[in-house]
């Protein structure tokens, strides 16, 4: 293909790309009622006197008249960014496959439920530890600051961490994907491990949404685990790769 026909095919995988983020997004903007519940369960969880509270009622405040509009889209663009997931790696896949082997193709299926799989781990692993983020950050002034988060400084504290977990919990399919692209080798992971592990504690130290040492334990460990398991991945696909290439010679 011409460099022309190659942008030619990347605004089309861009643009349906972009189709399955607005029909996922749609979704959840129709949802947002239900979805917003579920979101302020970590918030109604911390301490009462770390939130507001309406006639004894756990409350989000809204300080501006678009604020809850503002929350609503916001929600429901990574509502559509989950949903419109499998269409968004799938598109990715498609665009990448003609420089991969047709063995390698078949892996498109699992690519794209695997995907989906690991970002919705690492949501249910940020909802777990949300809670606790939030009542160490706000203990932080201690008695004389009194906290009490807006609709949209909660919500968008808690959407950016989750995708923020959700995108490390996507290390290893990255990592597997950058083998089977080539762009990486099993041998350089491996040779790479002992900086991969510094900084996977430094960026869960940037992730995690509170400083203490037990959560960020609990991000860099997954993320250390992650890393050994693409080293292993690696080794099977490269195996499997040189064994295609010696029969086919």
């Amino acid at each position: 293909m011409t460099l022309v026909e190659h942008l030619a095919e990347f605004r089309d995988r861009l643009v349906r790309a972009l189709i399955g983020l607005v029909l996922g997004a749609a979704v959840g903007y129709a949802m947002f009622p239900w979805l917003i519940d579920l979101l302020m369960q970590p918030y109604c969880q911390i301490p009462d006197a770390f939130r507001a509270s309406v006639d004894g009622q756990c409350r989000l405040i809204a300080i501006g008249a678009l604020e809850p509009f503002a929350v609503r889209i916001k929600t429901a663009l990574i509502v559509g960014l989950f949903l419109g997931g499998p269409v968004i790696f799938y598109q990715l896949w498609r665009f990448v496959t003609p420089g991969l082997t047709t063995r390698e193709r078949r892996y498109a299926l699992p690519f794209v439920v695997m995907s989906q799989l690991l970002f919705a781990a690492g949501l249910v692993f940020a909802y777990l530890v949300i809670p606790r983020g939030l009542e160490i950050l706000l203990n932080f002034g201690g008695d004389a600051i009194a906290p009490a988060l807006t609709a949209g400084q909660y919500v968008s504290f808690y959407l950016s961490t989750s995708v923020a977990f959700g995108i490390v919990f996507e290390l290893p399919l990255i990592l597997i994907f950058l083998v089977l692209a080539r762009v990486v080798s099993g041998s350089q992971l491996r040779r790479f491990r002992s900086y991969a592990l510094v900084l996977n504690v430094v960026v869960a130290a940037i992730v995690t949404p509170s400083t203490d040492a037990i959560t960020l334990l609990f991000m860099a460990g997954p993320m250390a685990l992650f890393y050994e398991i693409s080293i292993a991945a690696a080794w099977f696909i490269e195996r499997a790769r040189n064994r295609g290439e010696a029969t086919a010679a």
